[in-house]
């Protein structure tokens, strides 16, 4: 299989919780504006497939499609359905594909998503957060929750499936507003919802807060009471948990992140961007030279070769700034801020923090060689995972504790 995630990092506003790599039109300076950035993605696509070729790297259509961001929907939906046209005629798209963009619900109306599914869009996942104005307020999101089931409605009108992303454990967030704001994204009919546990990053506008005091802390067993509800609201709703944080009717997984948990191969196109092959690449020593880091003063210096790549899976990643990442293709080189290696024995690390976290779950003859079968007994007894054949599956115990599994399991490999 073979994905394509395109990263659109503009946001109209930084939301206090928030650290992904986002920008605001202050913060940028020309070479990346959105106007012209449905041209520089374009040009980036045209860059990595040429590096593809080069390295011997041969991928199939794209099975998915996945603009995020940021806010993808900042951008003119003709400029969405462009950069699409470009992943067809760069990669091609298989029949059926899922292709999604994330949406802020401010950001679309009916017009736009008439344009998204002409275009060929069938996915989207609208950044809800929370159906509580205060909770809302605290996060900084500017949205309101009729604009949510707004654009829910409008996606229904035009045939595209809807997802929604919650996020629980917000300072000053109860157990009620939590109920409340499930019980909300149920009933707008979606066919998947993804729940978050608020992480508070230091260098964030909510970081801070909290370090000063101004803001309480999120607790711990707060949270797990909140996933212990949304678990139970979704599960009576008819929707099936298939990974830790995400629920699904049945059959409307998104199998584009399924695809990242599964480690398959994607290309990543944007600012800050991820890109992940499994297939054997150059020959031992030869540099990426088409491929280059931007942590030296001149973008454009060579990328170091990242090791062995003839047997190891390669990841690599872009220059985060997009003033930074626009000039860099002014050289007409991948704009890759550095790049590694992923050997087998990481590869089988990777493969477990992963599959221990689907529904799925993880096939233990895997790791025979290295995790004992009395390792695997004992978190069963614990009631952290249940043994489904040679496939540990975790509980809801273990869900809340994955961390934990992970860990100890981790001392073996």
């Amino acid at each position: 299989m073979f994905e394509v995630y395109v990263h659109v990092p503009f946001c109209m506003r930084r939301c206090g919780y928030c650290d992904f790599n986002t920008y605001t039109a202050t913060d940028l300076g020309g070479g990346a504006s959105r106007t012209n950035y449905a041209n520089l993605a374009i040009r980036d696509m045209c860059l990595t497939r040429a590096w593809q070729e080069a390295h011997g790297v041969h991928e199939p259509a794209a099975s998915s499609v996945f603009f995020g961001g940021g806010t993808p929907t900042l951008l003119p939906a003709s400029d969405l359905a462009r950069m699409l046209q470009a992943v067809r005629d760069t990669w091609g798209v298989a029949p059926g594909a899922e292709i999604t963009t994330e949406a802020n619900p401010d950001t679309l109306d009916d017009a736009y998503v008439a344009e998204l599914a002409d275009a060929g869009f069938t996915r989207i996942s609208f950044g809800m957060q929370s159906a509580v104005p205060h909770v809302l307020r605290t996060l900084d999101r500017t949205h309101t929750p009729s604009n949510v089931e707004a654009g829910v409605r409008a996606a229904d009108r035009h045939g595209l499936r809807s997802s929604v992303d919650l996020i629980y454990g917000a300072p000053g967030e109860s157990l009620e507003d939590w109920t409340t704001s499930v019980r909300t994204a149920i009933g707008l009919g979606v066919n998947h919802v993804s729940a978050y546990a608020l992480t508070v990053e230091p260098e964030t506008k909510m970081g801070r807060k909290i370090a000063a005091g101004t803001l309480p802390k999120p607790d711990d067993d707060d949270e797990a009471a909140k996933y212990e509800i949304a678990d139970r609201l979704l599960s009576e709703a008819g929707f099936q948990w298939y990974e830790v944080s995400n629920w699904a009717r049945p059959g409307h997984e998104s199998r584009h992140n399924l695809g990242y948990w599964r480690n398959v191969d994607w290309a990543g196109i944007g600012p800050g961007a991820h890109s992940h092959y499994n297939a054997a690449l150059a020959p031992a020593g030869t540099p990426h030279t088409d491929g280059f880091r931007a942590t030296g003063a001149t973008p454009g210096e060579p990328v170091e070769p990242a090791g062995d790549t003839t047997t190891a899976a390669v990841r690599s990643w872009e220059i985060a700034h997009p003033k930074r990442w626009a000039q860099a293709m002014e050289l007409g080189r991948v704009p890759w801020q550095d790049s590694e290696t992923i050997n087998p024995t990481e590869a089988g690390e990777e493969e477990l923090l992963l599959g221990l976290r689907l529904r799925d779950g993880f096939d233990t003859t895997a790791l025979a060689g290295a995790i004992p079968e009395s390792a695997w007994s004992e978190l069963e007894k614990e009631g952290l995972i249940r043994m489904e054949g040679e496939r540990a599956v975790p509980t809801l115990r273990g869900r809340l504790l994955n961390d934990t599994i992970i860990t100890r399991l981790m001392q073996y490999v």
